[in-house]
């Protein structure tokens, strides 16, 4: 009987999200958007000379909403399976604007940026990553990293050439293996969720995971705040240790 509720429950989803340049940095290279009622949401951190990064980072989050706008909450059951399949089509088309914009700009070229992004329809989500930006979830007080980061130390870490507490201490770790922008094509790594009420899901930049450990996420996560509290606490913990680069959260949670 429980099971049956459960499978019939209507998920709504809220969100919060909070950006900040950090202790270090001049500016901010991090851009986030997202739309509750169209159940889409992004964050991504730009790199490149300049105001580059700024600029790729913002083409990213603009293109995902522009072209899944009115998809995600579509009635049709057609477009629900479809979803997925927009949302990739989404980030390869904005990883040819970023492209096609650096090559015709001297200034910009060679920019580009990571991106993590989910989309919901109902009980189901899909999360898209390219590059180190990350999304967690928590669930029943645990916390659980859905992403893998495109990063060479990740990468050393999968090939057994290296420990994670290596790659944390290592000076590589900054080095990404693939970024929207930089090459004519990418291809995202996709998962597919189903979501249960409570569930709270976190999209960061590396600003965040580089400062504080997954343990010290999971603890502030489980405060019970509003979502904007949260968020603001996420980042204040990440400046005070040590605030090295752009923090940005966006916390997106499911409620039955």
């Amino acid at each position: 009987m429980e099971e049956s509720l459960l499978a019939s429950a209507v998920i709504r989803y809220t969100a919060a999200a909070a950006t900040d340049r950090g202790s270090k940095r001049a500016s901010n290279e991090d851009a986030f958007g997202f739309s509750v009622e169209d159940g889409v949401y992004v964050v991504c951190d730009g790199m490149g000379g300049a105001a580059a990064g700024e600029v790729a980072s913002s083409i990213a989050v603009d293109e995902m909403l522009r072209l899944l706008r009115g998809r995600a909450q579509s009635g049709s059951a057609d477009r629900a399976v479809m979803l997925p399949q927009a949302a990739e089509e989404a980030v390869c088309a904005a990883n040819q604007a970023i492209f096609s914009r650096s090559q015709r700009d001297v200034k910009l070229y060679g920019m580009g940026t990571t991106l993590v992004s989910l989309v919901a329809k109902e009980r189901r989500v899909w999360v898209l990553n390219v590059g180190d930006s990350r999304c967690y979830r928590l669930r029943n007080r645990r916390l659980e990293q859905i992403t893998r980061d495109h990063s060479l130390v990740e990468e050393r870490v999968r090939l057994g050439r290296m420990t994670p507490a290596e790659a944390l201490r290592s000076p590589l770790r900054n080095v990404i293996t693939r970024a929207l922008g930089t090459e004519s094509s990418v291809t995202p790594d996709v998962f597919e969720l189903e979501t249960e009420p409570g569930d709270l899901f976190l999209l960061c930049s590396d600003g965040l995971t580089h400062e504080l450990a997954d343990a010290r996420i999971e603890s502030l996560l489980d405060a019970g705040l509003p979502l904007d509290e949260l968020c603001g606490r996420l980042v204040e913990a990440a400046k005070k240790a040590g605030g090295s680069d752009n923090i940005t959260c966006l916390l997106v949670r499911a409620e039955g």
